[in-house]
Parts: C-alpha cells; sequence; structure tokens
C-alpha cells in the first residue's frame, strides 16, 4: 500500500474480533456488498498456492465465511470441509456451492472449539481468521491447540494473516505467526510478505500481510 493510500484508508474497519456478533455483521453489510474480507474469491495469495500448493484430497477452510475459498477448492476436486461461526454466511456460502454444483460440506462451528469427526484433513487453510483472535489470548491459545489434530501427518497449513505495518493498529508479526507454529507439532515453517485484499465503500485496499506455510511434523 503506497503511503498516500495508508493515509487515506488507515481507519477503515477490516477486522472484528472474537465474540463479535458475526451474524449482524454479514446482514448489515448485505447491501453493499458485503464485510470488507469478502472480496468475491480467494485471496490472491492463496489463489497462487491452490494448483500446486494443496496436497489432499481432504482438505479443511477454518472461518471460510461465505465460501470463496472453499469453492475454489472444490472445484478442482478437493474434498472440502469448511466452517465458520456464522450461520448468515454459511447459508450464503451453502447457496454459492448449490448454485455451480458442487459438493462442499459446510457447517456452523465456532473456531475455538471446533468438532470434526472427519479430521485430519491433508491441507489446513486460514485466511483472515488467527489475526482476529490474536487479540483474545485464551481463545487464540485454544484454536492453535487444536490444529495439531485437525493436520494429518505431513499436511500442509496455510495462514494468511494482515501485518501490523498495515497501520490499523492490530495484526500478527511474522516472529508471532512463526512462534504459533513451532515444534515439535510443526516443521519447515516459511513467512512471506504479501498484499492482502479489502473491499470497503466501493474502494479496494491493499493491506501489508503475511502469508504462513507449514507442515505437520510426521513423528508427533
Amino acid at each position: 500500500m503506497s503511503a498516500r493510500d495508508d493515509e487515506a484508508h488507515r481507519d477503515e474497519p477490516v477486522e472484528v474480533g472474537h465474540g463479535h456478533d458475526y451474524d449482524e455483521v454479514y446482514r448489515d453489510a448485505a447491501d453493499s456488498g458485503g464485510p470488507p474480507w469478502d472480496i468475491g474469491g480467494p485471496q490472491p495469495a492463496l489463489a497462487e498456492v491452490l494448483d500446486q500448493g494443496v496436497t489432499g484430497p481432504k482438505v479443511l477452510d477454518i472461518g471460510c465465511g461465505t465460501g470463496d475459498l472453499a469453492i475454489a477448492l472444490a472445484r478442482r476436486g478437493h474434498q472440502v470441509t469448511a466452517v465458520d461461526i456464522s450461520r448468515v454466511a454459511i447459508d450464503q456460502a451453502r447457496a454459492k456451492a448449490a448454485r455451480e454444483g458442487l459438493a462442499v460440506h459446510f457447517e456452523v462451528q465456532d473456531a475455538t472449539a471446533l468438532s470434526l469427526p472427519s479430521a485430519p484433513f491433508d491441507t489446513v487453510f486460514d485466511s483472515g481468521l488467527l489475526h482476529s483472535l490474536h487479540r483474545y489470548g485464551a481463545a487464540m491459545d485454544r484454536y492453535l491447540a487444536s490444529l495439531p489434530g485437525l493436520a494429518a501427518p505431513g499436511a500442509t497449513a496455510y495462514v494468511l494473516a494482515v501485518s501490523p505495518a498495515a497501520g490499523h493498529g492490530w495484526g500478527m508479526t511474522e516472529q508471532e505467526l512463526r512462534a504459533s507454529f513451532a515444534g515439535p507439532e510443526w516443521t519447515g515453517t516459511e513467512v512471506r510478505e504479501i498484499d492482502v485484499v479489502a473491499e470497503t465503500g466501493g474502494r479496494t485496499l491493499h493491506l501489508a500481510g503475511h502469508l504462513l506455510r507449514t507442515v505437520r511434523a510426521l513423528d508427533t
């Protein structure tokens, strides 16, 4: 993001914390194209990995929103389970998948208390959830503690997060992301700088962010 864009959009709301009424967020934003993170497709940094970076067949999308990433994965033949705390978002996601004739298993669940009998998965995606839990320590800790049990040995996990460098007063640093996916459960962790896209008020924002890729260790 340029300095001019950063100044113009510094106060744009692009994060909602744990415990917020996400159903209300989705309802209130329905007439304006959805909340800022609902951009009509996967985040560009994740779209880049869909064709070559996904092991399968079983894939989990945590915090799926209205389902664009999950649907993109299903188009590629993956067996996709996708969860979100908002029933409104899940209803929209199911309708999108039905229009394309795609079988995606959508569930309304709190990511900090997941119950998924179909676990473990071969690839796990978190597109903007962890950074929303970051300010809520106990909730984040519960979520992170559950992830190793959701990922099969050798599974790949991707986490997309806004960086504090975006200038909105919140986000996760590279060091915080790496600490969240330390050994012995995770190995080969890589973090790269990316743009995170948001849309609000008819404008597209490009926020400084990170994409973490890590692998569930084989021997834990």
